[in-house]
């Protein structure tokens, strides 16, 4: 991923919105807006100040690459959250399962 596309991804996510809400905005494609932040396609000055302009930034401050302290404090804390929702995620697996087996040892108690 290169930095433009970092940059694209870390302003939606503190938007709150998904690649779907930016491509809708955008109207492209969702493909097409992955390809962007994961710089597979090269963007053009008229998408770039689109961009620009859903984000309420300049080109140029879309463009800059220094990383504020605000962004990497962000980008842990994204990193931390992401953790977390994957542990929620087995968590809720788990419980999943017990509740099947739960339900199918009832299923099996009410057939006797």
């Amino acid at each position: 991923m290169n930095a433009l596309g970092k940059k694209i991804r870390l302003l939606r996510h503190q938007k709150g919105w998904s690649q779907e809400d930016v491509a809708k905005r955008l109207d492209i494609s969702i493909p097409a807006f992955s390809k962007i932040e994961t710089g597979i396609t090269d963007v053009n000055l008229s998408r770039l100040d689109q961009i620009s302009r859903l984000f309420g930034l300049s080109v140029v401050q879309l463009l800059a690459t220094n990383d504020s302290e605000e962004e990497k404090k962000y980008i842990s804390e994204l990193a931390i959250a992401n953790k977390k929702l994957q542990e929620r995620d087995a968590e809720v697996i788990e419980l999943q399962k017990k509740v099947i087996e739960l339900y199918e040892l009832l299923h099996k108690k009410a057939a006797e």
